[in-house]
């Protein structure tokens, strides 16, 4: 055998209709598209979200609230800590246990729940009630 016999296996080519060659050939004049209008032009047709001229959905529903694009720490509170470590809690710690996602940025850690244990907490920043409720407990909040 040929590179220049090669065929196709018998039955798994079919041939390509066309389109618009004369009315007796079943798809002829408008080839399908049916009248006239901006729909039957080739680069024609509307967008998906198009909805007649009405005020589309995605301009009706209210937007709300505000995801700065500035974002430069992560944020973890006092009480997910003391639910989930004893002793001394690092970011590598923290970022094990799910409490961060994102390694590049820094971690503050907040005041919000309570603690009932003593920590030693190393992180890049504390908020004023976060550093009084880890002391108050009688741990050491640490900046690194």
């Amino acid at each position: 055998m040929k590179l220049n016999e090669l065929r196709p296996a018998k039955g798994s080519m079919k041939k390509r209709f066309k389109k618009g060659r004369g009315e007796g050939s079943g798809l002829g004049k408008t080839a399908g598209r049916g009248g006239k209008g901006q729909t039957a032009r080739k680069s024609g047709g509307i967008p998906a979200n198009f909805e007649g001229g009405q005020t589309p959905l995605q301009r009706r529903v209210p937007k709300r609230g505000f995801n700065s694009h500035f974002a430069e720490v992560e944020i973890v509170n006092i009480g997910a800590l003391d639910k989930r470590f004893t002793g001394t809690v690092t970011v590598a710690d923290m970022e094990k246990a799910g409490l961060i996602s994102n390694k590049g940025l820094e971690v503050k850690v907040l005041g919000t729940g309570k603690i009932t244990k003593v920590l030693h907490v190393q992180a890049q920043r504390f908020s004023a009630s976060a550093k009084a409720a880890i002391e108050a407990a009688g741990g050491k909040a640490e900046v690194v």
